[in-house]
């Protein structure tokens, strides 16, 4: 492992795809890897793109590689396609889509499933992410699951979070209560050589009005990815945004909050797995829930049994004593 951790920093392609495998699959070592990793991100820019289906994402992020990489920047993307609640696959259908770019060794393109995780990311998204940041990469692209109104997932994990719309797309009381309008630092109106798209856009800059007295106002960008129609002035107004959050230090603040709410996850998540590997050398858990399944045993009374069982509540009163 330390050798593929080596491989990855010294810029081995195959060794980024097999590390982002294993912390996808949740391999034993994932979290020795990513520490080792760690000292090494935090150079990374990472831009987040999420709207509904059928807006046009996949569409606008070709593009806009071709114009980042005018200016030499090393490009990852992470593609998050939904995963079937049935089958349990996923298509992973945007690195076909994103073809002409497979060549060009500066960009890395990974497509990931949703595994049943909400809000529009794969639960792996972040760690792939710190993944690409050591890989060397100037600039991360996100490109969530077409989602709805509240899965803004991407806003935790982004420094800037483009909001993709189509004309058409909905009423002005549907735009304004919009979870996913409340995220956006850019808003692309894609599509906009469609009828409507005047009218979306005079909705969305009625909203930002009543939010005035926001720093930084969102701009309003249309564009039409099929013919590559403002792109550029997508990644201008990409490129204002982050000057905007380097220079007032909401890019410090907010990344310092990314941490906070990170190193409270991990917490949780070692508490969790101790809590439970103690409840389970303890007791058979198919048998108690096949007594709370006949209505023997209630998931109430059994869950503060099961604590008692591994001394938990004994535990905080010594701490507390």
């Amino acid at each position: 492992m330390q050798d593929l951790v080596a491989e990855l920093l010294n810029g081995n392609r195959r060794a980024a795809a097999r590390m982002i495998s294993l912390v996808e699959n949740d391999d034993p070592q994932k979290r020795d890897l990513l520490k080792d990793l760690y000292p090494h991100t935090g150079n990374a820019y990472v831009v987040g793109v999420t709207g509904a289906p059928g807006s046009g994402k996949s569409s606008l992020v070709d593009w806009l590689l071709k114009v980042i990489r005018k200016d030499d920047l090393k490009v990852g993307v992470i593609a998050v396609d939904p995963t079937s609640p049935f089958s349990g696959g996923a298509i992973l259908g945007d690195r076909i889509r994103m073809q002409d770019h497979a060549l060009d060794s500066d960009i890395f393109i990974r497509s990931m499933g949703t595994r049943g995780s909400l809000g529009g990311l794969s639960r792996a998204t972040r760690e792939a992410i710190q993944v690409l940041d050591a890989f060397g990469k100037d600039l991360i692209l996100i490109e969530t699951v077409g989602v709805g109104q509240s899965e803004v997932d991407i806003v935790k994990t982004a420094d800037s979070t483009l909001v993709v719309l189509t004309p058409a797309g909905g009423d002005s009381v549907q735009t304004i209560k919009a979870g996913i309008m409340e995220i956006a630092d850019i808003f692309v109106i894609n599509k906009s050589d469609l009828p409507g798209a005047e009218k979306t856009t005079a909705e969305i800059n009625q909203m930002l009005d009543m939010k005035s007295s926001e720093v930084w106002r969102p701009p309003v960008v249309p564009t039409v990815s099929v013919s590559n129609e403002g792109i550029n002035e997508l990644w201008k107004a990409t490129q204002e945004h982050r000057d905007y959050m380097e220079k007032s230090g909401r890019l410090l603040d907010i990344r310092r909050e990314r941490v906070r709410r990170e190193l409270t996850e991990q917490v949780e998540y070692l508490v969790k797995s101790r809590i439970w590997d103690r409840v389970k050398s303890k007791i058979e858990l198919d048998s108690v829930v096949e007594k709370i399944v006949k209505r023997k045993q209630d998931p109430y009374s059994t869950a503060s049994d099961l604590l008692a069982a591994i001394n938990f509540y004994d535990q905080d009163t010594k701490e507390g004593g």
